[in-house]
């Protein structure tokens, strides 16, 4: 199976491996990441990507279990060459737990698969029977809950696109509503620290290491909490040529068309 995400949207290529009970390993080069997840009786068991690597020492840190240091320490030991090994010896030492190793895979690869349902353009390719590395540290996420939290992040970022529709012509500025009153987030926090006339939203994104479903997300809620505002960046230039979403949106809709062909295909599966 392969193709491109203009005819096969991310949902359906995840309904058509759930529903079949696919294993192997599923490929997508987009223009400046590429993507790998590998899938078990129609599970998903791991995820990487370009950008992001799946081992474990990475997942960790990502999600906050280990710091840096930490992580150059128990890395730089040569008996510790692969994800499971790795990952006893945390155990043993005590600087994590078995249940912060799962939690850590699981949302390591629900932030990637979630970043996926954006993604509008890109080759795939479905390796059938394909299995990762035994060394790698797998868990089994059922495919239907990521499909529906992933459609209902589509829908929610319609509305903040409405909303915040271009990040790189926007900058933030804190209101006189006092910070203490409201009970914010470390992402809220982060993304306050480096407010700044010049900084745009695209900017402060880039900055925290944050994707634009998740800084339109924190931004639009401080909005409507009356802690920030929007204003125009100092020494803005604007573009020459603008192209309104509605533009885009019109310009890309036509492979709309050929993805009923899959949708077909789901409904005929999900009959057998």
């Amino acid at each position: 199976m392969k193709g491109n995400l203009r005819d096969f949207s991310t949902t359906q290529l995840l309904n058509l491996v759930n529903l079949a009970r696919k294993t192997g390993a599923m490929s997508i080069e987009a223009t400046d990441d590429a993507a790998s997840l590998y899938f078990r009786d129609g599970k998903l068991i791991h995820a990487s990507t370009k950008k992001q690597q799946g081992d474990l020492a990475n997942m960790l840190l990502y999600t906050g279990k280990l710091t840096e240091e930490q992580v150059k320490s128990f890395t730089g030991r040569p008996n510790l060459s692969n994800d499971k090994a790795l990952g006893i010896d945390l155990i043993k030492s005590g600087a994590v737990k078995q249940q912060d190793i799962v939690q850590s895979v699981k949302e390591f690869m629900l932030d990637i698969i979630y970043s996926l349902f954006s993604w509008t353009d890109g080759q795939f390719n479905f390796n059938q029977g394909a299995k990762p590395s035994a060394d790698i540290i797998t868990v089994p996420l059922n495919l239907d809950n990521v499909i529906l939290e992933g459609s209902r992040r589509i829908q929610e970022n319609e509305r903040l696109l409405d909303e915040l529709p271009d990040l790189s012509v926007v900058a933030l500025q804190i209101t006189d509503k006092p910070l203490k009153d409201v009970k914010l987030t470390p992402d809220d926090w982060r993304v306050i620290s480096h407010i700044h006339p010049r900084n745009t939203i695209e900017q402060i994104a880039q900055q925290n290491s944050m994707d634009e479903f998740q800084i339109r997300k924190i931004v639009y809620g401080m909005l409507q909490a009356g802690l920030v505002e929007l204003i125009k960046p100092e020494g803005f230039q604007p573009k020459s040529a603008f192209q309104t979403r509605a533009t885009r949106k019109q310009a890309e809709e036509s492979p709309g068309m050929k993805r009923s062909v899959v949708e077909r295909l789901i409904t005929r599966i999900k009959r057998i």
